[in-house]
């Protein structure tokens, strides 16, 4: 039988992306509406989120932390999920999510650089780059889990950006977050 699911991102997040160190993020408030499908024959049942209701915090002075510090105020880099999709395994809890995302860049909430198209398997296994590395965890009892996912961010075109952070390089995401059955509505 389907069902309907809710993802919710929660706090203790991280984001890499180059040769820079990893950012500390919060991501809490964030999250959207799925449908699972019929489970499989080995237990997984597919999910697909719709675009509509994802909603990802943006990276901002209230959100990340770089180095221990702030961004500073003003800075902001909005995530735009375009697709997330894949299968989710409730017996192991072992998720793999295909992620599609803009990244965009603004300063006093003008964009300052062409966004960065960020695609990526987020899964609950270990993941393994040329330069990051990290291990997701399995859904617990509660639905609450981690997500970790290697991209090859491409250049943007834009010779400043992409020479700052050394375009084309990896991006790291770690993804503390909940998946639940959608309450009902009553």
């Amino acid at each position: 039988m389907a069902i309907a699911m809710v993802l919710a991102t929660e706090a203790g997040c991280a984001l890499a992306i180059g040769r820079y160190p990893r950012f500390a993020y919060n991501a809490q408030g964030g999250g959207g509406l799925a449908q699972g499908g019929d489970p499989g024959a080995e237990g997984w049942r597919s999910l697909v989120f719709d675009p509509a209701t994802l909603v990802i915090p943006a990276l901002s002075s209230r959100t990340t932390r770089f180095l221990g510090v702030p961004l500073p105020p003003g800075l902001q880099i909005a995530i735009l999920p375009q697709s997330l999709e894949g299968l989710w395994h409730p017996e192991s809890g072992r998720v793999r999510l295909d992620f599609l995302a803009r990244f965009r860049p603004l300063v006093a909430g003008r964009a300052m650089a062409p966004d960065l198209l960020v695609s990526t398997q987020l899964a609950t296994e270990a993941v393994s780059g040329r330069r990051h590395q990290a291990r997701g965890t399995p859904l617990d009892g509660r639905g609450v889990g981690v997500l970790v996912g290697i991209a090859t961010v491409a250049p943007t075109g834009e010779g400043w950006v992409d020479g700052f952070l050394g375009l084309p390089d990896e991006a790291l995401a770690v993804l503390r977050c909940r998946l639940s059955p959608q309450p009902a509505e009553g």
